[in-house]
């Protein structure tokens, strides 16, 4: 077992794995290898795992496995993630409209910054943001990775709702209103692409341990994809970090 690993009961059926205090891509990692090592072990009484930025809880069920059970299997299974090999990550670029009525804060993250907006959406644009977890609400990615610069604080008084598909900013993270809902994160654009779908076979757009890369258009481009989102037929490019484009 990892020294850095603390195993903790999360009530009579969860365990959580905390493989650090910190978010960074080497933790991810760890969590996306012990992810993928549970899925291939296939451990008796294991009902779900959820990835979060710096650990794992794992659901089970209480009288098939024990937590002491089930911990010294986890921890067997720790000391084999060194043969796991991740699979090379996928890179989903996200049609974005910045600024004006898209992107109400777009001020406030220009004054805070004392860059322009065009800066802003360059800078944005500019990185692909690691997709740590998703969370809050079902489909919201939490991305890693934006630059420093252009990091703002969150509002001081959440709004009550917020579109779906708003692109915001909270400190040094970025992410994706994938329904409408509350929030306090500053609001600097929108993408037209859902981020959930319940009706789908697939409902949610994003994963954990891929990256978003986030594209600037115009109304004019977003004008000609509108249709084929409305029929469900569009679909984001997507790059494999290995290099080369999977699909249009």
């Amino acid at each position: 077992m990892d020294e850095n690993t603390r195993y903790m009961a999360a009530g009579d059926r969860a365990l959580v794995m905390e493989f650090g205090n910190e978010i960074n891509t080497r933790i991810n990692e760890k969590i996306r290898a012990m992810t993928i090592a549970l899925d291939q072990r296939k451990i008796k009484g294991v009902v779900e795992v959820v990835p979060t930025y710096r650990s794992l809880m794992i659901h089970y069920h209480p009288l098939t496995v024990s937590f002491q059970a089930l911990k010294k299997q986890l921890v067997e299974l720790e000391e084999t993630l060194q043969e796991i090999e991740l699979p090379a990550p996928d890179v989903m670029v996200i049609p974005t409209l910045y600024g004006g009525e898209y992107g109400p804060d777009m001020a406030t993250v220009t004054a805070h910054s004392g860059l322009t907006e065009e800066e802003v959406i360059q800078i944005h644009t500019s990185r692909d943001c690691l997709i740590y977890m998703l969370g809050f609400t079902p489909g919201f990615p939490y991305l890693g990775g934006m630059d420093e610069r252009i990091a703002t604080p969150r509002l001081e008084t959440p709004r009550t709702k917020i579109r779906g598909g708003s692109v915001g900013i909270a400190g040094k993270q970025t992410g994706i209103y994938s329904i409408d809902s509350p929030g306090g994160w500053q609001l600097i654009g929108w993408t037209p692409v859902p981020l959930y779908d319940p009706e789908s076979e697939k409902p949610f757009l994003l994963k954990a341990g891929n990256y978003v890369r986030f594209e600037s258009i115009t109304e004019a481009d977003y004008q000609k994809i509108k249709p084929q989102i409305e029929n469900r037929s569009y679909r984001c490019n997507v790059i494999s970090r290995q290099g080369g484009e999977i699909h249009g």
